[in-house]
């Protein structure tokens, strides 16, 4: 087999980008020899690895099965080049796709540890909602996620970080706020202002209340957490949210937790990967730099 790390790169450019024009500017190549490398390493492996729809280009069953076989191609010869250069042996880039609530109160601790103990790694973040999370991971946009609960696909490989709860939350002025329970026909009878429907926290409010409650109110949906604090705060609103969320708002006064004994909102939060990825140093490392963290917050509760 004679295909070179330059067509794999070039594949995997393109796979990226979606494009031959931006795949031959990404490296620095002109679009006919981006476009002739392709071709090359499609003829020689037998098989069209993209389909042309309109101008996008589009994996084909072969190109989705070569992508991370090339990938892992293209990461070790990086790494070999690093060594031999004098750099430390875990350099590189990572890029981390990561839930709101991992996002904003787990990964910044990660990544600074990260910037200390290892500064050759870059940790490159993006937040979006779990469903466009495990969506990055599945075409190759991460190389790690962080998300809210469990996923069920077969496709992905998952890891426990840590465990937190949601919480039911109102405005310190709201009728309920004084109250030592709230029932389910209470919460029926409030309005509400939730999470969009794709993100950890819905999926797991929604399914603590199935078999329980039918309809609720729900007046507003927003992917920010922030936006929905603000409304609860100072409207007529309930909402359910991460506890690490609100714990602020609530230890301020401006947020109040209700009891609502039939609710059990344990969750999760989890590292996930492709599990057909192959072994990736730099995934390796921050799953574990999050464990020794998590490991020191548990010794000081």
């Amino acid at each position: 087999m004679k295909y070179t790390l330059k067509q794999l790169m070039v594949f995997d450019a393109i796979a990226t980008l979606g494009s031959v024009s931006q795949a031959a500017d990404k490296l620095a190549l002109t679009q006919s020899a981006t476009s002739m490398s392709l071709s090359q390493l499609e003829k020689m492996l037998g098989h069209p690895l993209f389909e042309r729809v309109g101008k996008r280009m589009i994996l084909t069953h072969w190109g989705q099965w070569l992508r991370p076989k090339a990938r892992a191609l293209i990461s070790d010869a990086r790494q070999i080049e690093l060594g031999f250069s004098g750099q430390h042996l875990l350099s590189g880039e990572i890029r981390l796709g990561a839930s709101q609530t991992g996002a904003e109160h787990l990964v910044p601790e990660l990544i600074s540890r990260i910037d200390s103990d290892f500064p050759e790694i870059q940790v490159r973040v993006d937040v979006a909602n779990t469903e466009a999370v495990i969506e990055g991971v599945l075409k190759h946009r991460f190389q790690l996620g962080v998300i809210e609960g469990r996923c069920d696909d077969a496709r992905i490989a998952q890891q426990t970080w840590c465990y937190d709860h949601l919480a039911v939350v109102a405005g310190k002025h709201h009728p309920y706020a004084k109250l030592e329970r709230i029932s389910l026909t209470q919460m029926e009878q409030a309005n509400w202002v939730l999470r969009e429907r794709g993100a950890g926290t819905r999926a797991i409010f929604d399914s603590a209340l199935h078999g329980l409650i039918d309809n609720l109110n729900v007046r507003h949906e927003y992917e920010q957490v922030s936006i929905l604090r603000s409304l609860v705060a100072k409207g007529n609103y309930l909402s359910c949210l991460p506890y690490l969320e609100v714990e602020a708002a609530v230890a301020r006064g401006d947020l109040v937790c209700l009891n609502v004994p039939e609710l059990n909102m344990e969750r999760r939060l989890s590292f996930i990967w492709r599990a057909d990825s192959a072994l990736h140093p730099l995934r390796d490392c921050l799953m574990a730099e999050a464990r020794h963290i998590q490991k020191r917050r548990s010794l000081r509760a």
